[in-house]
């Protein structure tokens, strides 16, 4: 059994439809922005992007990665951002339906593209909610 994530932070991946992946090579360090679909009930980030991008490429040879997902404002009493980390995989067998599934019922123009589907599986994250307090954070950690 999953721990629960806190509502807000549930709320907040709602809200959203962009993460900045955080991938690396060798010791080098990338950054992608990615479209995501939430899917609530497995707690996972579903995204598409192909394995011969250098985030995709990175992810397969590695695929501990981190990521963010910012809400971009100049009043420091809205400030909102959810810090992550975790691993991705390729979405195979069965999970290649459900992620396409979801993915297009958040970005049905999608079925225009050849979609390769990847699953962003958190293992922590950290939303920091100045709304709800100046520095509020909330962490949720995967059970193991």
């Amino acid at each position: 059994m999953e721990s629960i994530i806190d509502k807000p932070i549930i709320s907040f991946i709602k809200k959203h439809h962009v993460f900045t992946l955080a991938t690396e090579n060798q010791g080098q360090p990338w950054c992608a922005s990615c479209f995501y679909a939430w899917h609530e009930e497995r707690q996972v980030f579903i995204f598409t992007t192909e394995d011969t991008t250098r985030h995709g490429a990175e992810a397969l040879n590695n695929s501990k990665v981190a990521g963010n997902i910012v809400l971009e404002t100049r009043v420091i009493g809205n400030i909102q951002g959810l810090q992550m980390s975790g691993i991705t995989i390729l979405a195979d067998g069965d999970t290649i339906e459900i992620a396409q599934q979801r993915y297009l019922k958040r970005f049905p123009y999608a079925r225009l593209i050849d979609l390769h589907m990847w699953i962003f599986i958190p293992h922590v994250l950290k939303l920091t909610d100045n709304r709800l307090g100046f520095g509020k954070k909330l962490i949720w950690k995967r059970e193991t």
